[in-house]
């Protein structure tokens, strides 16, 4: 039990909640104890003061025998006379007249004393004032504290009965807090065992709209993203395992083909060369792979410089102006001058140089490409627009994703990263890739913001 104290957070919050709780009881039982007994204090000291002036004012002319009938007059009244102490000592220590049967010894001067006397023959507290004279008598001014001491008393009850009360709801009040804070981990914790067990599915349950349901949506949108990363690792690891087992397969069949034949030079020159040219693609395939995780790491945002992005274009088209016209295919580039940007100019030249390669392949001989840098929305784009068969829509969403292919049969070269790679680029420079339908054809626009003035 100690140890689940020491290491429960919710234990920990209980008990601080409790002991504020108790200091917050204690403060205001304080509060209310002097606001009562002490004005009750006060205003008994107030009346024995004003009294033992009232008095003195008879014996300003030194007669003793006018203030003692005076006490006499005080005593038999009948007003307060149950509650009104008076008495009056001789000048050695014994009583002239009074109603004190006992009373505490005298020291140097005046003084305020609360103490235990004799009247009417029973012990009762009483608050008196003790004033020595001038002939060397002593007036006792005071009060009887017995119906304030039942006050005392009953006040005393109170707040005792009062802090126990408050002490059991913030004890009751604490539990329950310790038990909603629980069953509230409690969900986070079942949910995440389930997903360590390999159940990505689960999701911790979101009530109301407190920090707690606050943390769980966020939980839940980062299970959901996790979920979709290792379903893209499955297909990814899918995909790669398609794609490596084709040219490793078409690599061991021409050399087991080789060996099963008679072996010339020219037949081991040809195996050779064919195992290079397939080991060579899956060498490319790696290295887009590679291309790809570097891009999105944003290991290379360090070398990101101030550039021309239509320099980068115009470079790019000039590029594949043979390569085009070899497919017979039209080529147009328009990139206007100064429109900087923030980058890695290799990464963005790579980014359109696939974007080309792509439309090459699928528009087609007989197509037009067109190629500009612009303003798009207030932000520097890249659009690459053909006249080709397009990518149906809805599968808009799904060619950026690893290896994803139109071609489901991957009779056409190629291995389904190229536009990956468009779009991890984009990203590494706070960009994005859209893709639209161009009607006729694809527009593959690269969106980059603008490099400050």
């Amino acid at each position: 039990m100690v140890f689940r104290f020491r290491t429960s957070i919710a234990a920990k919050l209980v008990a601080g909640y409790g002991l504020l709780g108790l200091a917050s009881i204690m403060a205001v039982s304080a509060v209310f104890y002097s606001g009562t007994i002490g004005v009750i204090d006060q205003n008994i000291d107030g009346k024995i003061m004003a009294q033992s002036e009232r008095l003195m004012t008879h014996v300003g002319d030194g007669s003793s025998r006018v203030l003692m009938a005076e006490i006499r007059r005080l005593l038999s009244d009948g007003v307060d006379s149950d509650r009104e102490i008076f008495e009056l000592l001789d000048s050695e220590g014994a009583p002239v007249v009074g109603n004190l049967g006992s009373w505490p010894d005298v020291k140097d001067g005046p003084e305020m004393v609360t103490a235990s006397v004799v009247r009417d023959e029973r012990n009762t507290p009483a608050r008196l004032y003790l004033r020595p004279l001038d002939d060397g008598s002593m007036l006792i001014v005071g009060r009887d504290l017995s119906e304030e001491e039942a006050v005392r008393e009953v006040i005393w009850r109170a707040l005792a009965a009062g802090v126990c009360v408050s002490l059991m709801l913030t004890i009751a009040g604490a539990l329950l807090f310790r038990g909603s804070i629980e069953a509230r981990l409690g969900e986070i914790r079942r949910t995440a065992a389930q997903i360590e067990a390999g159940d990505l599915s689960p999701r911790v349950p979101v009530t109301g709209n407190d920090e707690f349901a606050l943390l769980n949506r966020d939980i839940n949108r980062m299970l959901d993203r996790i979920e979709l990363l290792m379903a893209g690792v499955r297909d990814v690891s899918n995909s790669i395992a398609h794609d490596l087992r084709t040219p490793l397969s078409r690599i061991r069949g021409r050399l087991d083909d080789v060996l099963r034949h008679e072996m010339t030079v020219q037949t081991l020159s040809t195996a050779a060369h064919d195992a290079i040219d397939d080991i060579d693609d899956l060498i490319r395939l790696f290295e887009r792979l590679l291309q790809i995780a570097e891009a999105e790491s944003g290991m290379r945002a360090r070398l990101f410089e101030r550039l021309d992005l239509g320099r980068v274009v115009a470079d790019i088209g000039e590029m594949y102006e043979a390569i085009a016209e070899d497919n017979n295919i039209t080529l147009t580039v328009d990139a206007p001058a100064s429109l900087d940007v923030e980058g890695d100019r290799n990464l963005l030249a790579s980014a359109v140089a696939s974007l080309l390669d792509n439309a090459i392949k699928y528009a087609g001989p007989g197509s037009t490409i067109h190629v500009r840098a612009g303003l798009y929305h207030g932000d520097a784009a890249i659009s690459v627009h053909d006249n080709g068969p397009g990518i149906p829509n809805g599968e808009l969403d799904k060619v950026t994703e690893r290896f994803y292919r139109l071609d489901k049969s991957r009779h056409m070269p190629g291995n389904g990263l190229g536009l990956s790679i468009v779009s991890a680029t984009a990203k590494s420079h706070d960009g994005k890739l859209v893709l639209e339908d161009g009607a006729p054809g694809l527009v593959a626009r690269i969106v980059l913001p603008l490099a400050p003035a």
